[in-house]
């Protein structure tokens, strides 16, 4: 194994090596802590678990040669030193905080597997022209705060955030090692950071249906929410003749095949939900007088979720005139797609390609840290596969040899990174 900075990317027999057995252990320690009945995960963001997670992850981070910070915004940082001083980092990381019942790999495996890099890095004498960064991102799974607060969006109200463990973010942030009234300080500066790669278990079952090792993200989709209000009559079921009704969930089915109509014949691969539903006075003998609705529209093209959103209004306009009940359309929630940068993606796929990994392009319709980061810096994701799709929950699993294959493209990858970027013209 070449010794140091010298490693070249036009030398094919260099290959990234990770500790199989080592990254298992690290998963399965991880695991440990919140471990439920079930074989579930509860990590909430901020709890005592959390903590624990974090300060296992610390002392692993340093026996590991890594210094070690925690920001304004509760992340906490493992940096090692690039041999060329003054270069922005090269950072990787995702999240140790679970939903109630998550499953063991979501978040945890992008962070634990920047530590592994960190750990190959020091057992084959290899350094990187430029500081490496591994993060674990505070509390991604309900407010996003770490990585809104590097990237300097996040709110400067509490009432802005809705924390899993029902307590104020001020209140929160303390635990962990952040500090509320300091927030801004989190932001990081643009030459701070060179690119920014997030290794993720996929959390649906396009890899294992292609029967692929590696997914080259090509960016974190847009999300438009919305909850549609239909104003029907409530009146009696049996002395209301059926010409006469203002059914207000009849109308909300008529809605409801609507939205799955547009996403599947839109040009692209849009997806269109109605995830929640609610009627008014929901009683067996009467005709409905009120529904509430929830659609989600996402799509890595703004261009097409804006083209949905026009669909979809003029879909509700021509449903209410036929139906007689009048229908709002009230936005909930918006945010924008975040590509993956070209320079990000080039550099995974050559390094599947240099592992002899099968890779196949797909977006990440789930939301990510990357999603802020990429706003900022180049950013590019992996995925590896999740068994029957399956995410958040007990079932969720991701084999030893899939954590090592996504782990050794993301320490790949971040080699070939150091050696194309922020080179001095010549």
């Amino acid at each position: 194994m070449p010794p140091s900075v010298a490693l070249s990317l036009q030398t094919p027999s260099w290959t990234a090596t990770v500790d199989e057995a080592r990254l298992s252990a690290s998963l399965d320690a991880m695991a440990a802590i919140g471990l439920q009945d079930d074989g579930s995960v509860k990590r909430l963001a901020f709890t005592e678990d959390d903590c624990r997670a974090r300060t296992l992850f610390s002392e692993w981070l340093i026996a590991a040669g890594a210094s070690i910070r925690i920001d304004a915004a509760g992340n906490l940082i493992g940096r090692i030193e690039g041999t060329e001083p003054g270069l922005p980092a090269l950072v990787t990381g995702s999240h140790l905080d679970t939903v109630p019942t998550g499953g063991r790999f979501d978040g945890a495996l992008g962070v634990l597997a920047g530590l592994e890099v960190i750990r190959s890095f020091k057992d084959q004498a290899i350094s990187l022209r430029h500081p490496l960064e591994v993060v674990a991102f505070a509390d991604e799974e309900s407010t996003m705060v770490g990585c809104k607060g590097m990237t300097g969006v996040a709110s400067d109200n509490p009432a802005d955030y809705t924390c899993s463990n029902g307590q104020s973010i001020s209140d929160n942030l303390p635990r962990t090692g952040g500090n509320w009234q300091q927030l801004a300080q989190a932001r990081r500066s643009d030459d701070a950071i060179a690119a920014f790669v997030e290794l993720h278990v996929e959390q649906g079952g396009i890899l294992e249906s292609r029967g692929d090792a590696i997914g080259l993200v090509e960016g974190v989709v847009g999300q438009r929410r919305f909850l549609v209000r239909i104003e029907g009559q409530a009146n009696h079921a049996g002395t209301t003749p059926m010409d006469a009704r203002q059914d207000a969930l009849a109308t909300a089915a008529q809605v409801i095949l609507a939205v799955q109509e547009l996403a599947n014949n839109h040009p692209g691969d849009p997806v269109g939900t109605v995830g929640k539903l609610q009627l008014w006075p929901n009683a067996a003998n009467v005709v409905p007088g009120q529904v509430e609705l929830s659609v989600d529209l996402r799509d890595l093209s703004l261009e097409v979720l804006s083209e949905l959103v026009e669909d979809l209004e003029s879909r509700l306009h021509s449903i209410s005139r036929a139906s007689g009940c009048p229908i709002s359309l009230l936005p909930q929630f918006s945010v924008d797609p975040t590509p993956a940068h070209l320079s990000v993606t080039e550099a995974i796929a050559a390094s599947a390609q240099t592992l002899g990994l099968s890779c196949s392009a797909l977006p990440s319709r789930a939301s990510h840290d990357s999603q802020e980061m990429g706003r900022r810096w180049p950013m590019g994701m992996i995925f590896v596969p999740s068994r029957g799709g399956l995410s958040h929950s007990a079932a969720e699993f991701t084999s030893s040899r899939q954590c090592a294959d996504g782990t050794a493209v993301l320490m790949q990858s971040l080699v070939r990174l150091d050696q194309r970027l922020n080179k001095v013209p010549g």
